[in-house]
């Protein structure tokens, strides 16, 4: 089974097990988090799309690292006006340990299949085939 949950302005497709580097969550490292915007489930059976969101389901992680990432360097210069600025910058990261998946307790009911089109069928009358 798995699961696309929304945390920190990304999208992430996440499974039991999987570890994943996301924006700073606040925490302790070690603590137990759950993430609630998911967006879909799937896996086993009919997937589920929320709209936004699927009622009801979670995703339990743990904090494993509270690291930063590497340093980017903003140099930012216009020729012969003797402007030069350099900046850095390191994005604080949480690296999560998904533990599982909580859904609703109900399943979901099975979507209809589109009704089938008949390939013979002609909205205009002169384009019929004539037998």
């Amino acid at each position: 089974m798995f699961a696309i949950v929304k945390t920190g302005g990304k999208q992430y497709r996440v499974a039991p097990g999987d570890q994943i580097v996301v924006e700073r969550i606040k925490g302790d490292v070690g603590s137990n988090i759950s993430l609630s915007e998911v967006l879909a489930l799937g896996g086993n059976g009919v997937p589920v799309i929320g709209t936004p969101l699927v009622a009801d389901a979670a995703v339990s992680a743990r904090i494993v690292q509270q690291p930063r990432g590497t340093k980017v360097i903003v140099f930012k210069k216009k020729r012969r006006k003797n402007y030069r600025r350099k900046r850095g910058h390191r994005q604080e990261l949480t690296v999560l340990k998904i533990e599982a998946i909580q859904t609703a307790a109900s399943t979901p009911e099975p979507v209809e299949p589109a009704p089938t089109v008949d390939p013979t069928f002609s909205p205009d009358p002169a384009e019929t085939p004539v037998e």
